[in-house]
């Protein structure tokens, strides 16, 4: 069980994970940008962040720029899965999971409608 305070660090934690990765993807011009509160729904993480690069080579580019932030910012530890193909690559930074797309393939996953917040809640579309 976590006391308070350290419930307190973690958010704050995680709310600056989440920054330096929505800085990096903007930074790399990463498309669609959808970040989704999970937090509630999963334990796999607090947030979901859900782009679109143009190509395989910007899909790559976004990823790799993404890997040198986190480095940078003592997130270095992020597990990177299919980098080799550059269709969807999955960053796993801890808090926050980070899907990079190209255009066709986040429409055929379509990962927006099965995280998708309840009724009441919206995405928070960001770019």
């Amino acid at each position: 069980m976590s006391s308070p305070l350290q419930a307190s660090v973690s958010t704050d934690l995680a709310a600056d994970l989440l920054d330096t990765v929505l800085t990096s993807l903007d930074d790399s011009k990463a498309e669609d940008v959808v970040t989704l509160d999970i937090a509630g729904k999963s334990s796999l993480a607090d947030h979901m962040v859900i782009v679109s690069g143009r190509s395989h080579r910007h899909v790559g580019a976004i990823a790799d720029h993404l890997q040198k932030d986190l480095k940078a910012a003592g997130a270095g530890k992020a597990t990177v899965e299919g980098m080799a193909t550059c269709d969807w690559v999955l960053i796993d930074a801890g808090d926050v999971i980070v899907h990079i797309f190209r255009p066709e393939v986040r429409g055929f996953y379509n990962l927006e409608k099965m995280w998708a917040p309840e009724a009441d809640e919206t995405p928070q579309y960001i770019g």
